[in-house]
């Protein structure tokens, strides 16, 4: 069978999909996963064959109309969630013709997309084949989808639809109880971490005399003067601090902080060894510092997708962490709820009940013994 497996313009989704795109081609399959050039390198690190959508910088799709025109990111959720579908709509209408290219000559028996990627539906109902959307993390799309069916109205009406094709099977990996409680039925999938790897150090395989706390902006980063900030902060209450970052941020951090531990860390190698991990409201990463059991601080950058903080609401309401908003992102209310969280041992034992429960979910094997019956139901 092939399956082709469309991510969008981040590493982070690419490391969401790879689980089940590994179980697949472990089984026999053939396996593609397309996804915006930046990203091609990320997948092809997976073991992947990677496939270019488009080669336009994905800034572009958030920051300008299909004319070129700029436009403007909203300031409330509900907008919010609009626009964010609006822009992931834009990279759908981009990616078509390419993807159709690469059906004259590889025809897929199944499509799997991402979250957010609109042009799964759209392709799928053009060839003819099942579509199956796999969640990239545990952050909500309610609210965006109607954005992105706005967007792609020329791209219906051309295949004769009025609204984007239903998935014959939805694969969530949020842990069940973090699920929102008007999320539609889907098939659960235990999470399972992903990302870059390097050679491990002596220190990221253990603990230390001191708890550990790790820092991390993901694939991106984060500004230098903010990170050096929250460092300063969190390392005043006593602990070890580890940053996670790309080695060009972060070999200037560790020029001005002597001894300091950064650098690409892989987190699925340090955070078993760690109390706490503070980051981006990055999807992954929650779901990472879950896995293990590790209490988590979720800063969020900005609203224009505001599926981001109710899912990580949701964390800190199970008291697995806390949240904080774009207008609570300083150095000092972050270093405040470290301490908070580093005092509070019920959040250890909380983020560890969600390990347990999503340590019963079904593994990508399983859920790919669903995608095989239905590829061959319509074949």
């Amino acid at each position: 069978m092939k399956i082709l497996f469309l991510a969008a313009g981040s590493a982070a989704t690419v490391y969401g999909m790879t689980p089940l795109a590994t179980a697949a081609r472990s089984a026999g399959h053939q396996v593609i996963m397309a996804a915006p050039r930046n990203v091609l390198p990320d997948i092809a690190a997976m073991g992947l064959t990677p496939f270019s959508v488009t080669s336009t910088p994905i800034p572009h799709f958030r920051t300008k109309d299909r004319a070129g025109n700029p436009v403007t990111v909203p300031d409330n959720p509900v907008e919010g969630r609009l626009f964010t579908g609006g822009w992931f709509g834009r990279l759908a209408a981009a990616s078509m013709d390419p993807l159709l290219g690469l059906a004259e000559d590889w025809r897929p028996d199944l499509v799997v997309g991402g979250t957010l990627t609109y042009a799964a539906p759209l392709l799928a109902h053009r060839l003819g084949v099942p579509y199956v959307r796999q969640t990239w993390d545990g952050k909500d799309f309610d609210g965006i989808d109607p954005g992105a069916t706005a967007e792609l109205r020329p791209e219906l009406a051309h295949l004769g639809l009025d609204a984007l094709p239903e998935p014959q099977l939805l694969v969530d990996v949020t842990p069940p109880s973090l699920r929102h409680t008007h999320a539609l039925p889907a098939q659960p999938m235990r999470w399972t971490p992903v990302n870059q790897q390097r050679e491990p150090e002596p220190w990221m395989l253990r603990r230390g005399e001191r708890r550990r706390v790790v820092v991390t902006g993901g694939s991106r980063g984060l500004n230098l003067e903010f990170l050096r900030d929250v460092v300063g902060k969190v390392g005043a209450l006593g602990v070890e601090v580890v940053v996670a970052a790309p080695e060009e941020l972060a070999a200037k951090l560790r020029a001005e902080a002597d001894g300091i531990r950064a650098g690409w860390i892989p987190l699925d190698v340090v955070a078993p060894t760690s109390d706490l991990i503070v980051h981006h409201s990055g999807g992954v990463t929650s779901l990472t510092a879950l896995h293990f059991g590790v209490p988590q601080l979720s800063v969020m950058e900005n609203r224009d997708n505001a599926s981001h903080g109710a899912a990580l609401d949701r964390i800190a309401d199970f008291g697995a962490g806390l949240s904080l908003q774009p207008h609570e992102r300083t150095a000092e209310r972050i270093g405040a709820a470290c301490e908070q969280l580093l005092g509070d041992p019920s959040s250890t034992a909380r983020a560890q009940a969600i390990a347990a429960e999503m340590a019963t979910m079904p593994p990508p094997s399983t859920v790919l013994g669903l995608l095989e019956e239905l590829a061959a139901r319509t074949a």
